[in-house]
């Protein structure tokens, strides 16, 4: 029942606010847990010194969790973020990131989910999360 990048690009289109489709964001991957989403590189997205800023990091791995969520169920469900805990590692400067989701545990009403962020083409992560799910549909 996995979704198609396709179908998460949809949801991501009906269901997420005006800003956070602003990020940019797309679909790479999806998996039976799992999503990985790109957020592209922005000056407009950047803090002072050039650095990716944590705000945008923390949407984007918010909005991963959703489209794992979705993945594994089949389709989009009510949910709501209930607890995110974000570790910078790194600054991303000038290079677009990959935001992973694995959902480590998914049940009726509640979802968990471990994300790690990676400058595009970087070995280490430059940020990881944890998020906690409540499902409402």
């Amino acid at each position: 029942m996995t979704l198609t990048p396709a179908e998460a690009e949809k949801i991501l289109a009906v269901n997420f606010a005006p800003w956070v489709l602003d990020l940019g964001l797309t679909v790479v991957g999806t998996g039976d847990l799992s999503a990985v989403l790109r957020l592209p590189w922005s000056a407009r997205l950047a803090r002072e010194g050039g650095g990716l800023s944590g705000q945008a990091l923390m949407a984007a791995a918010d909005t991963a969790t959703v489209i794992a969520v979705s993945a594994a169920r089949g389709g989009f469900v009510p949910m709501t973020t209930v607890q995110q805990s974000t570790t910078f590692q790194r600054a991303v400067l000038d290079a677009d990131v990959l935001v992973e989701a694995r959902l480590t545990k998914l049940g009726r009403r509640m979802a968990f989910a471990d994300i790690e962020m990676r400058a595009e083409g970087a070995t280490e992560p430059a940020a990881r999360a944890s998020t906690v799910y409540a499902l409402l549909g």
